[in-house]
């Protein structure tokens, strides 16, 4: 189990009124009563799904494997942002897997699709659209121009070549997967996209980048399990809860993510839209960042350590490391780094987060450091699933629905009104 350490008292959070209130949250999460139960699938997906399902999406991952140098993702928000933080965490900094896991439909740039298209012309191809409805305007963007080249390239194979992950009875995609003949996994309608990293929208990329999908099933299975045992003082997802809702009643209305691994920066962009999608409406909310250290105490370090008293600080820590070098000595020691010869870098930012740490506190910045046992399959299904009880209990601490997302709508509706689209 991963752990959550505080800067302040974490025991007198746990008032009898807070104590109350989480209890009444919890019941209402696992009896899946509360506000928007009708999205609350991903509470028991990772222990529900079945065997049959995760063969089935490794068996279509290894076919895709065996005809494919690529796969590109198409998907916006949570259709594509679980498996990218999953993969980029895991993947290697400079060489490349077996299969290279591309993505667009994500922003609208001709560049970006242009140059995609480019790159992967003397690559064999394979894609796999995720949408729900096969409406939403960037991915369905980037299938238009994406279909066409493989239908031209490939000719009748492009409907072997082409993967749906969409709604099970309805919806454009759906109806064109049917006509296409494409092969087709179900995005669950008891779940939303920012938590559907554990169904076949997050697990087929993951699996076909090369990656151990029943190993982050069984991290986030055994979180599901123990986070619900848990009692509430000792439950480290009530614990972020908890502490988050007390710095927002202090008027502290920004956290920001620190991480001192890049691996992790799309682990903090996934976090980034589960919580500021699930808490921001209704005129409230915490506003998420992130920045990665060191790099970033060279930039924004200033602004947290000097600037407005309006944000707490959450640091996520890795514990153990898979590759590391230690500091060589050198016999002229110019730029003075002798004194810590044989320190090792991953020692070096454990050292960097103490030191950021004791001055951002000093600086009037409260904090927490969540530290996970290390970067594998196993532990970032435990971690993501962390996340997403935390969301909830605090999307339902703050008195909102964790589940909807009615705000995304209006860019969209300008959109529409601006480009005349029939019915705007």
């Amino acid at each position: 189990m991963l752990t959550v350490q505080y800067s302040g008292n974490m025991k007198s959070l746990f008032t009898k009124e807070h104590r109350n209130q989480l209890q009444q949250i919890h019941q209402n999460i696992y009896e899946k009563k509360g506000e928007g139960s009708d999205f609350l699938g991903w509470v028991d997906a990772p222990s529900k799904t079945n065997e049959e399902l995760v063969n089935q999406l490794i068996e279509t991952a290894e076919t895709i494997r065996k005809q494919s140098q690529v796969l590109i993702v198409i998907g916006i928000g949570g259709s594509y942002l679980g498996a990218r933080a999953v993969i980029e965490a895991m993947n290697p900094y400079f060489q490349k897997n077996d299969v290279e896991v591309l993505f667009a439909g994500h922003q609208v740039s001709g560049a970006y699709l242009k140059e995609l298209i480019e790159y992967i012309d003397d690559k064999d191809v394979s894609l796999n659209v995720i949408s729900k409805s096969g409406t939403t305007t960037e991915p369905a963007m980037a299938f238009r121009f994406l279909q066409k080249y493989m239908e031209e390239r490939y000719g009748d194979e492009a409907s072997s070549r082409i993967f749906a992950t969409t709604d099970a009875e309805k919806g454009a995609l759906l109806k064109v997967a049917e006509e296409k003949g494409y092969k087709r996994f179900v995005v669950p309608d008891d779940i939303g996209g920012r938590y559907s990293v554990f169904t076949p929208v997050g697990l087929l990329p993951i699996a076909v980048a090369g990656y151990d999908i029943k190993t982050l099933l069984a991290g986030a299975k055994d979180a599901e399990k123990e986070l619900e045992e848990t009692l509430l003082e000792d439950n480290p997802a009530i614990q972020y809860a908890t502490i988050r809702h007390s710095m927002y009643e202090d008027g502290l209305t920004n956290e920001v993510f620190a991480s001192f691994e890049p691996k992790l920066h799309y682990i903090q962009e996934w976090w980034k839209q589960l919580f500021g999608e699930s808490e921001g409406k209704d005129g409230k909310g915490i506003f998420p960042v992130s920045v990665t250290y060191t790099t970033d105490l060279h930039s924004l370090g200033q602004y947290i350590q000097d600037g407005k008293r309006n944000l707490f600080e959450t640091f996520l820590m890795v514990d153990q490391v898979d590759e590391d070098l230690n500091l060589i000595s050198s016999e002229t020691d110019e730029d003075q780094l002798n004194y810590i010869a044989g320190l090792s870098l991953h020692e070096f930012n454990e050292v960097a987060y103490k030191g950021t740490s004791e001055a951002h506190l000093s600086g009037g910045v409260p904090q927490v450091t969540i530290r996970l046992p290390k970067i594998d399959e196993y532990n970032i299904g435990y971690l993501l699933y962390f996340y997403m009880l935390t969301c909830a209990y605090s999307g339902y601490l703050l008195g909102v629905n964790p589940f909807d997302q009615p705000g995304v709508e209006a860019y969209k509706t300008n959109i529409f009104k601006l480009l005349k689209k029939p019915g705007y």
